[in-house]
């Protein structure tokens, strides 16, 4: 009784039928190129990785440009109707532009126009103020639009409120005011964020700017004969500061100005009292 041992066909008369086992056989016959070839991306690979930025929160953002119009007085609904929906208006229309979206706050309006990807972000800006020139004549005069700074859409990741402790006092003795609270926000507090590395911009809400509102009584106005030009006048031309030269003397140089803002309620009474006496 005889076996035959089974037939075991050579691997090279073995003729390859699909993609991957042709892949298989390429890979065999050429071990040392193919070695070569995947150290080298595995060099590649460890090199970009040490080079990749890596961030806890990376940037996404699309081309973008954020106005800000502050209001003060101006209420939600205000500003929505003043000031957020002539900007929307005048921006609608502009060409590469995808959507706008905005937020209405008490004293704050801010509208956001978003771009197609790839747009320049300078002739975005360029554009923008085109259109914000228009609609400015549809706002209030003393409200001034303006474009934040260039910055990702991420960029407003921070928001702080300023109180006084109970009870506490100023130097004089009065109580601290939303007026007082304002004016450390904007002298004190905001300056020294503005100086930390990555900020862009820094906006303030609430509180009361320091102003002085003048309330001439016209019927008094009319009985002294003075024109209300003539009070709007005075106002202007004695709310500013004036050179006048400087003075040599020992070798020294001094130089001489005319103080003439307006500090306080006393100096305003100064500047009536002229008035009045003319």
């Amino acid at each position: 009784m005889s076996t035959k041992s089974p037939h075991i066909p050579d691997h090279e008369s073995v003729k390859p039928e699909g993609l991957f086992d042709r892949l298989i056989q390429f890979s065999i016959h050429n071990a040392i190129w193919v070695m070569l070839f995947v150290a080298a991306w595995i060099a590649i690979g460890i090199y970009s990785y040490q080079k990749l930025p890596i961030d806890a929160v990376p940037d996404i953002t699309n081309t973008q440009v954020q106005i800000n119009t502050s209001a003060n007085g101006f209420t939600a609904l205000e500003m929505e109707q003043r000031i957020t929906y002539p900007i929307e208006n005048a921006m609608s229309g502009m060409p590469k532009m995808e959507q706008t979206r905005s937020i209405s706050r008490y004293g704050l309006s801010q509208v956001t126009i978003i771009f197609e990807d790839g747009t320049d972000i300078y002739w975005a800006r360029q554009l923008i103020n085109q259109r914000l020139q228009e609609a400015m004549g549809e706002m209030p005069e003393d409200v001034q639009p303006n474009m934040s700074p260039i910055s990702t859409g991420l960029g407003e990741i921070y928001q702080w409120v300023i109180k006084a402790e109970p009870n506490a006092k100023k130097p004089d003795g009065t109580p601290y005011s939303a007026m007082d609270l304002r004016e450390i926000q904007d002298w004190i507090v905001r300056p020294q964020l503005q100086r930390v590395k990555g900020v862009a911009e820094i906006n303030s809400i609430g509180g009361f700017n320091k102003t002085y509102v003048v309330a001439p009584d016209l019927n008094r106005l009319q009985q002294l004969q003075i024109p209300l030009s003539d009070l709007q006048t005075a106002l202007t031309e004695n709310n500013e500061n004036r050179g006048a030269g400087y003075i040599e003397k020992n070798g020294q140089q001094l130089t001489v100005r005319v103080p003439h803002s307006i500090v306080n309620k006393t100096f305003l009474s100064f500047i009536f009292n002229g008035l009045f006496s003319c």
